[in-house]
């Protein structure tokens, strides 16, 4: 089972741009389907983007989509979201999570969260 670290938050200005890194361990990473997830305070954790183990296939949240992409280097064990045009409703921990197949459709291996803070 792969373990997970997510990189790259910050405060940013809306509008501007940050891109978030997930870093994994282990040697079956080009095997797991990746997402992005984000809570912001008081709200449920919810679903931003995810991709499939080639980086083939993506889809979004529709707030987000044509603002974040969702990308991944499998010779990295690494997988992106680029965020761009942030909004102060981004606001909120972004997780990175996974799951392999053969163990189902959920994702059940997350990362510890980091913080995107859009001021207006």
């Amino acid at each position: 089972q792969v373990q997970l670290v997510e990189s790259g938050g910050g405060l940013v200005q809306a509008g501007g741009s940050l891109r978030l890194s997930c870093a994994a361990n282990g040697r079956t990473f080009s095997s797991y389907h990746m997402g992005w997830f984000r809570q912001a305070p008081g709200q449920e954790r919810k679903f931003v983007a995810r991709i499939s183990p080639s980086g083939g296939s993506t889809y979004y949240e529709l707030s987000v989509k044509g603002r974040f992409t969702i990308s991944r280097d499998n010779a990295k064990n690494t997988v992106y979201l680029q965020m761009n045009s942030l909004k102060p409703e981004d606001t909120a921990v972004y997780y990175c999570a996974a799951f392999h197949p053969t163990t189902g459709s959920a994702y059940d291996v997350w990362g510890p969260g980091t913080q995107v803070t859009v001021s207006s």
